[in-house]
């Protein structure tokens, strides 16, 4: 947008408003503002220079920019720092932990006042009617089952929440609602029932879908059921967001199956976490950038994000062949007791920790289970000099004893090429966390610091110290740029009329405090951060206001 568009947006916005503009003055014909911040360095997230002034805010949106005076209920003075639209994290598992955190504690905190869901083909929803009748009097993490999007978002409405949420509809729950969790090809009629559920959510409020292809079971899915789940996302100009079958050996081929999606479909396409995993693979990322650029170039409507980590979080399952994690989590650990089946597993599963660069560059998150808390935030390596045990038996033994349910971070990625990806146009960040707090339950857990320390770490790192990014051109891509992919009205600009959602943050002294083994800390250099209208961080602090929506 030019400077002169920009202005006049404002002033069309602020007319609109019953505001009128007087050689910088205002000359209202309504009540005055409820807030206004004041002498601060506004970042609209259009990506240009930012404009010298203050903001004005009534009715949970904003009123007007320019010099308004003092003519308001309260008055925030920025003192020369940024002021950005509130920032949104298009790639999170918040899903139900923000019932656990309803404030959004690691997500307000570092500056995110939106949070999308539903990623990497998981969603706490749908679940198919038969599951749904007998299962609905009992709980899920805490909380019910949900057979519909409708279901999951008035839970939320009920409660209250302190940041704005959205999600996509996890394509791996929906193959499981209608087909199951083992590798069966969809026939004509269950796709069809696929189509129509992934319809309904959609006209419900779904944002798109997602796919989790390396996991099950929405590695089962072949490329042409998955096209015509994306013709149904396409017709809601929702957008299909993508966590590829494979992100090491073979990343290449498969952002290749990625981009056919999504040209045979027409749906808009949004590549999760893009990276080139293991040193073996680190010469990729030129080539997968350049096949980002011919997919634009052809007409499809692509972007990408990535965490601004060099190490990724996924199960430790993970270390299972796709095929062995099918079916019920007692069929898997069933696998994984026989002696024969488990040799087999442990084969493949040093093969993936070789390729990784060895047990050093696995770290293990919580482990809950009698006897393993000594495990928690120590690598597999340091994990085996406790134990005494080999490296498969090890990570054996923690999946059996854990039920499955321990997280891993591996450090696997080169700092170069997340250089690389930031300074491409079609690129943001995006956390692949969650909503955390350091208090109940979620601050027992070992999270990825990724979950705290995202959106201040872009800032603190690329934009300050390593100069990879100019400070509009941040704000763009944290803001403006995810609200547009995901078609959000009103929101990511700092424009009359729009959402107040906004972040005054210090661009000098912003900085992530998390750590891998100290995560629960919360960032500094935010003093402020409104949620639509309402002042929810103040002074570094949460005022105890919930004024989050559904988006």
């Amino acid at each position: 947008m030019e400077r002169r568009d920009f202005i006049r947006t404002s002033l069309i916005g602020a007319a609109a408003l019953g505001i009128g503009f007087y050689g910088g003055r205002k000359i209202g014909v309504r009540h005055p503002f409820e807030t206004i911040i004041k002498n601060g360095v506004i970042y609209t997230g259009d990506g240009k220079a930012p404009i010298k002034g203050d903001i004005g805010i009534r009715d949970g949106r904003i009123a007007a920019i320019g010099t308004l005076g003092d003519n308001a209920d309260i008055i925030i003075d920025a003192k020369g720092v940024a002021i950005s639209p509130g920032w949104i994290d298009i790639h999170t598992h918040t899903d139900t932990n923000l019932f656990l955190a309803p404030k959004g504690d690691s997500r307000i905190f570092q500056g995110i006042t939106t949070d999308i869901g539903g990623n990497c083909g998981d969603s706490p929803f749908p679940y198919s009617d038969a599951h749904y009748e007998a299962n609905k009097d009992t709980l899920r993490h805490g909380y019910p089952f949900w057979q519909d999007i409708d279901g999951f978002y008035d839970a939320y409405r009920k409660q209250g929440i302190g940041i704005n949420y959205g999600s996509l509809v996890g394509q791996g729950q929906l193959r499981s609602a209608v087909i199951g969790d083992n590798n069966i090809p969809a026939t004509p009629e269950t796709l069809a029932k696929m189509c129509s559920i992934l319809d309904r959510e959609m006209e419900m409020g779904a944002l798109g879908i997602s796919l989790g292809l390396e996991y099950a079971p929405s590695s089962y899915a072949s490329d042409e059921e998955l096209i015509e789940l994306c013709k149904v996302v396409a017709k809601h100009d929702g957008l299909y967001s993508i966590h590829m079958r494979n992100e090491d050996d073979f990343v290449e081929e498969s952002l290749r199956d990625a981009i056919r999606i999504a040209r045979e479909s027409g749906v808009r396409l949004q590549v999760s976490h893009l990276k080139a995993q293991n040193a073996a693979n680190w010469h990729k990322m030129p080539a997968l950038l350049a096949m980002i650029d011919r997919a634009k170039a052809e007409g499809i409507d692509i972007a990408f994000d990535r965490y601004p980590y060099i190490a990724f979080s996924t199960g430790l399952s993970s270390f299972i062949p796709i095929n062995d994690r099918q079916g019920s989590s007692e069929e898997v650990l069933a696998r994984l007791a026989d002696d024969v089946k488990a040799a087999e597993i442990g084969r493949y599963a040093e093969s993936r920790i070789k390729r990784l660069g060895g047990p050093q560059n696995v770290l293990i998150a919580t482990c809950r289970a009698e006897g393993n808390s000594q495990y928690s935030g120590k690598t597999v390596a340091e994990c085996c000099e406790i134990s005494g045990m080999e490296v498969w038996p090890m990570i054996r033994h923690l999946l059996i004893s854990e039920k499955l349910n321990v997280q891993m971070a591996g450090f696997a990625m080169k700092e170069e090429n997340i250089q690389m990806e930031y300074r491409h146009p079609l690129s943001m960040p995006a956390s692949d966390g969650s909503v955390y707090s350091p208090e109940g339950p979620l601050g027992e857990k070992m999270p990825h610091p990724r979950s705290y320390g995202t959106f201040p770490r872009f800032f603190q790192k690329y934009v300050r110290e390593d100069k990879i990014l100019d400070l509009a051109t941040a704000v763009y891509k944290c803001s403006t740029l995810p609200a547009s992919r995901l078609k959000l009205r009103e929101r990511g600009l700092l424009i009359p009329g729009y959402w107040a959602d906004i972040v005054v943050f210090n661009p000098d002294t912003i900085e992530e405090k998390s750590t891998y083994d100290n995560p629960h800390q919360f960032p500094v250099g935010i003093e402020h951060v409104f949620v639509n209208g309402v002042w929810t961080i103040k002074d570094g602090a949460h005022t105890g206001k919930f004024a989050g929506i559904i988006v």
